[in-house]
């Protein structure tokens, strides 16, 4: 009798061994990232890559896109900027409008020139229907009203809408997740003064959160015309104080960091222009300058990938100039 016990006690051992192993093995192989270069990708030059669903426990899965210079060498050390709505940078022919930002375009010319330092871009890809609940800066919530925040609630239900935010998954997506593989998978500098994120419009308001909740992470932010208004432009709206007021309370240091903002004033870049003194006044109060901070004007310019492209190298210069 004790034999038989031994004997299942040892098979239980050995079961349960054997158990983890294929639960740590199915957990790795959920994890495997696959990705393949893009070789109809219609660039000016470089290369890019996609992994067409990057796995993730805090957002759904979605494309990312890294774009690699001409003449990548992984002898050299690259600086790395984290862009969102990743499938509009590079590639007309298969945006939903046949616009693009001419990143690689941009980019290259610039490095080529020598007056970029050497770096690569990662594109997250946008999923349109819940494309506001992951680029919204998420902690701002808490700085509306009680009030203000019941109003919305009510207006969202009323629409068959839902604001339960994910910005701060979507950061630590970004973080957590996307920034230890592109680090461990391309040769590039992992410290804070060599990483950067961009975006326009809501992509904007998501640059500029991630490098006030991610300090140490990020060394900038390129934030073409930002989305100041939070939601649909209206009269009364709550959404550009509680935006201001997290941003306040949370302003990066101007010692360390590098903040760019732009707007225009035709179609909905057209709603911006009123708060670009706020936009100056916290920084300048924060003990931001001219050379660490911009907040620019372009006249007869619109809400569109052919404004922004016309005008990235102004971004991509301030924060990577060698």
């Amino acid at each position: 009798m004790k034999k038989y016990i031994v004997l299942l006690l040892i098979f239980l051992i050995v079961a349960c061994k054997s158990e983890t192993k294929n639960t740590d093995k199915k957990e790795e192989d959920t994890l495997k990232i696959t990705s393949k270069v893009l070789e109809k990708a219609v660039l000016s030059s470089g290369q890019l890559i996609r992994v067409a669903a990057f796995p993730s426990k805090n957002i759904t899965p979605r494309p990312v896109d890294v774009w690699l210079p001409e003449n990548y060498s992984a002898a050299k050390k690259y600086a790395v900027l984290y862009m969102h709505d990743g499938q509009n940078l590079f590639d007309a022919t298969t945006t939903w409008n046949k616009q693009e930002w001419m990143v690689d375009e941009v980019a290259s010319k610039l490095m080529k020139q020598g007056i970029t330092k050497d770096f690569i871009v990662v594109g997250i890809h946008n999923i349109p229907a819940i494309r506001w609940l992951d680029l919204f800066p998420e902690k701002a919530m808490s700085f509306l009203s009680k009030e203000d925040k019941n109003i919305m609630i009510e207006e969202a239900k009323k629409n068959n809408l839902t604001i339960n935010l994910t910005g701060d998954k979507y950061l630590k997506f970004l973080v957590e997740e996307l920034k230890p593989y592109i680090d461990k998978t391309y040769s590039v500098y992992r410290d804070k003064e060599n990483t950067f994120v961009a975006g326009s419009s809501m992509g904007g308001l998501m640059s500029m959160y991630a490098v006030a909740e991610y300090p140490d992470v990020f060394a900038g932010a390129a934030c073409l015309s930002t989305h100041w208004v939070g939601a649909v432009p209206k009269e009364n709206n709550p959404l550009p104080k509680a935006i201001f007021k997290y941003l306040e309370a949370h302003l990066p240091d101007a010692k360390t960091h590098k903040m760019y903002f732009d707007y225009g004033n035709k179609t909905l870049d057209q709603f911006y222009g009123k708060y670009a003194s706020k936009v100056d006044s916290i920084f300048t109060n924060g003990s931001y300058t001219e050379a660490n901070f911009k907040n620019l004007f372009f006249e007869g310019s619109d809400h569109s990938e052919l404004s922004w492209q016309k005008r990235v190298d102004i971004p991509l210069t301030f924060l990577l100039k060698k």
